[in-house]
């Protein structure tokens, strides 16, 4: 550490953990890694101290400063923000010299026209943004002297197509700071002395990760294995995670319902903190609490917001200075506050709903008391009585370390074809073995072979066998040089609009009718209403006026209720370690309170030795229990059921509901080979529902390999009408491949207008080219990422592993309960709803009281 670091510590009045020590040797020595440590320990200083204090030797003892020397890749646009300012005090003391910037979505034009005059020292920025420079045609002139990249919350893009996309950026960078590393064409050209560069310099940031080797060994695949490291920041920081625990509880739950019962509680615990947020799953959910909370504190109007990713960017930056300087008193949001965000101010962090995963719950945690040894509090806010077990698990799972593991997409062609555009665009390339050395550092591309790229490169030449009498697919052509190169401009623009892997719902602007923007909504959502229908967004209730292109424009509305918007993608599914966590907890009360000889002794006398959750919804668990059994990790639990519906079947696999799915399907597919037979498919994070008008005879089927995993992929795809879920599938595959496009410059498309395409390319492909590479793609995506299948194989081995137990409740229990109205739902009305569910709980809470006089 040089002499200048440590003073400038010594003056802010800190003293550096021996972690962001190791981290500062290893970049002066030119290492990469992996940095690990908890939110708010100072990861970002440890990191950033290193380049600091490494800055002579990278200039080569010149102190000329360079353009774009640090790469600064951050997952969101709130959290490149807050790096901005993160980064600009330790520059400007310890290297006054150099310039920082932000290019992200949100970057005014002014600023980007700036950037393009000469790049900053540093620039912050999305994986996007790279891939854009990198499409430029003076891309590696322009990013010749990137020595160091830094990916902030590595964990959040290591599981996804995004961070494929970074894969491939650093796989690009590392070969041009690679001696005799540039395509012929660009060091011939230029003044880049690539044999006198020092490698590049790659580091990654996260807090919460179980596979640590593995996601290290992704991020720094082009970085020899001897320069790898992975550093610990082990400081200490203390978590609490408790729930409020709404009264009554409830003995047979039907999930969402509890939400907003419990905002009175959540106000009073709100107004003993200085500043809180408020974690939902789905920005529907955040905009419902927010009128909530507000119609409960009017007098919090102004001192109360609402953020997430749909809100127009002036919004969201207002909202997230309030929360820096402390004048906001809670602001309800997504995932789009989850991330390393530093607001000091916030004491409380409340999460509404599971959060469904560990990870998350950490994550989200650290969001209070973001500081090297202050206390971070989330407390659990549950929406139906079986979450309160969740609680119990995620607090459990957290505490013991139990974090989930992300896996990287393995070889995904789209982001491929994409890549090879970017690098036509980006000076040309060359496709012999130089082009196929540098793709194969990129972790996901590792086994990537000749004849695949051969393939991928021919396909976003003349568009494969069945587009190649279309110009318009013909993105590339080989020049004299043979060097790729991108043939027409207009292909160039529309290219550069569309990069990246973000695929969703087609979003339209919200604009008032007098003036202003909003911020966007999914399509899917406004193409159902009206003129005159009120809706609530951005916290507001407003009147659709009209839509035009793709614009709704709306007012002011009278009524103070609206529909609340529906987002895509809201239906996260239970990680197999919080799942784990609630069978251990199931299994710790069955073995504690076991199936009493008397009938009339309380098996529950003894709760008071278990968490506050656990005493709460003992009842709930005590009539489970009596009426059936308790779900296990050593068994599957098999409930018959017969109701005027039919015969109901409820299984716990516990696999998480996208698993469940494809279980479900299986079973029923399987089912009906032994006869003509139809049946009703419910799913949750718990189990599944087969309803049909017959008894199955699970002896039999079981026997007959219900449950066996030979032809597992085939029988799930048969199931469930695998085209149409790989033609789905294909428009995320198509938009990013660039088959169809989002935008065009200047214009947007609707959703409807992306489905027509992407299927008639499905369509083409299928019939005139059926062994497209893309296809294949689409269904296997099917099978890992929308059923899971990897999951559901597991389901499948520890049930083969352990036992069966079938029995046959009287009624519906606790936990079928939420499967049958998770059917209903989709079939009746919210007022049919309410009431079907209302006529069912009485009947079902009588024959409880009956049967269990003691509970």
């Amino acid at each position: 550490m040089s002499r200048s670091l440590q003073q400038w510590f010594r003056q802010n009045g800190w003293t550096p953990f021996p972690f962001q020590e190791s981290v500062w040797d290893a970049v002066g020595a030119g290492d990469s890694g992996l940095l690990h440590a908890t939110t708010g320990a100072g990861k970002t200083l440890a990191v950033w101290g290193g380049i600091l204090d490494a800055a002579d030797a990278d200039d080569a003892g010149t102190h000329k400063v360079a353009p774009l020397s640090v790469l600064w890749i951050t997952p969101m646009r709130a959290l490149a923000a807050d790096t901005l300012r993160a980064l600009s005090a330790p520059m400007a003391a310890l290297r006054p010299d150099w310039t920082i910037g932000l290019r992200t979505g949100d970057t005014p034009s002014a600023e980007r026209a700036r950037q393009d005059r000469r790049l900053p020292t540093v620039l912050v920025t999305t994986p996007e943004s790279v891939s854009l420079l990198l499409s430029r045609a003076n891309a590696q002139s322009l990013l010749r002297h990137v020595h160091t990249v830094v990916v902030d919350e590595w964990h959040e893009m290591l599981g996804n197509k995004r961070g494929v996309q970074v894969q491939l950026a650093l796989a690009r960078l590392a070969r041009w700071r690679t001696p005799g590393g540039g395509d012929a064409q660009a060091d011939s050209a230029g003044d880049i002395a690539i044999g006198a560069t020092p490698a590049l310099r790659i580091w990654g940031l996260s807090a919460t990760l179980g596979n640590l080797d593995a996601a290290r060994d992704v991020l720094l695949h082009a970085i020899p294995a001897a320069r790898r490291r992975i550093v610990q920041g082990h400081t200490p920081k203390v978590i609490t995670i408790d729930t409020l625990i709404p009264h009554p509880i409830e003995r047979f739950p039907w999930a969402g319902h509890l939400g907003t019962r419990l905002v009175e509680p959540v106000a009073r615990e709100i107004d003993g903190a200085r500043s809180a947020l408020l974690f939902t799953n789905t920005r529907a959910q955040s905009e419902l609490w927010y009128q909530a909370l507000l119609a409960a504190r009017p007098d919090w109007a102004g001192v109360i917001a609402l953020h997430h990713g749909s809100l127009d960017a002036s919004v969201r930056r207002w909202v997230e200075e309030g929360l820096r300087e402390g004048t906001l008193k809670a602001v309800v949001c997504t995932s789009s506050l989850d991330l390393g965000v530093d607001f000091s101010p916030v004491e409380r962090v409340f999460q509404v709903g599971s959060p469904k995963g560990v990870a998350r719950l950490l994550q989200r945690a650290g969001r209070s008391g973001h500081a090297p040894g202050r206390p971070s509090r989330v407390t659990l806010v549950p929406t139906h009585a079986l979450e309160l077990i969740e609680a119990v698990a995620a607090r459990n799972a957290a505490l013991s370390g139990h974090i989930e593991s992300r896996t990287p997409p393995e070889k995904p062609l789209d982001v491929l074809v994409q890549h090879l555009v970017t690098l036509a665009l980006g000076g040309g390339f060359d496709a012999g073995g130089p082009l196929l050395h540098e793709l194969q550092q990129a972790w996901s591309y590792r086994n990537l072979d000749r004849a695949t790229l051969d393939w991928t490169i021919a396909f976003v030449e003349h568009g494969g066998d069945a587009l190649r009498g279309y110009p318009t697919y013909h993105r590339i052509a080989r020049g004299d040089d043979g060097h790729y190169h991108a043939p027409r401009a207009d292909l160039a623009r529309r290219h550069r609009a569309n990069i990246g892997t973000i695929v969703a719902d087609a979003a339209m602007r919200i604009e008032w009718v007098s003036g202003g923007r909003i911020g966007t909504i999914e399509e899917s959502f406004v193409s159902r209403l009206r003129p005159g229908d009120t809706f609530t967004f951005a916290g507001r209730t407003v009147t659709l006026v009209r839509i035009k292109e793709m614009t709704a424009y709306v007012r002011r509305a009278d009524s103070a209720r609206g529909a609340i918007p529906q987002w895509q993608g809201g239906r996260m599914p239970l990680s197999s370690e919080l799942a784990d966590a609630m069978l251990d907890v199931l299994a710790a009360v069955g073995d504690r309170h076991p199936i009493p000889a008397d009938a009339s002794a309380d098996a529950g006398d003894d709760a008071d030795r278990d968490a506050p959750e656990l005493r709460a919804v003992m009842p709930l668990l005590m009539l489970q229990r009596d009426w059936s059994a308790l779900p296990r990790p050593d068994a599957l639990l098999v409930e018959t059921v017969k109701t005027r519906e039919g015969w109901h079947h409820f299984c716990y696999p516990f696999a998480g509901r996208t698993a469940h799915i494809g279980l479900a399907a299986l079973c029923a597919w399987r089912a009906a080979k032994r006869g003509p037979l139809t049946l009703s498919l419910s799913v949750n994070d718990y189990g599944f529902e087969l309803l049909g008008p017959t008894r199955l005879d699970w002896d039999a089927l079981i026997a007959e390999g219900l449950f066996a995993e030979a032809g597992l992929e085939q029988d799930i795809l048969d199931s469930l009408n695998a085209s149409e879920l790989a033609a789905r599938r294909f428009r995320e595959i198509a938009r990013i491949s660039g088959l169809i496009f989002q935008s065009h410059p200047g214009e947007q498309r609707s959703a409807r207008q992306l489905q027509a395409s992407a299927g008639l390319f499905y369509q083409v492909f299928a019939k005139h080219e059926p062994d497209n590479r893309l296809l294949t793609q689409a269904r296997d995506e099917v099978l890992l990422q929308e059923l899971d299948v990897a999951r559901l194989r597991q389901a499948l081995q520890r049930i083969n592993a352990g036992r069966i137990i079938t029995t046959t409740p009287p009624r519906p229990t606790p936990f079928a309960f939420p499967l049958m109205i998770a059917r209903l739902r989709e079939r009746i009305s919210t007022e049919q709803l309410h009431e079907r569910v209302q006529r069912m709980l009485k009947t079902l809470e009588r024959a409880a009281d009956l049967r269990r006089p003691h509970a």
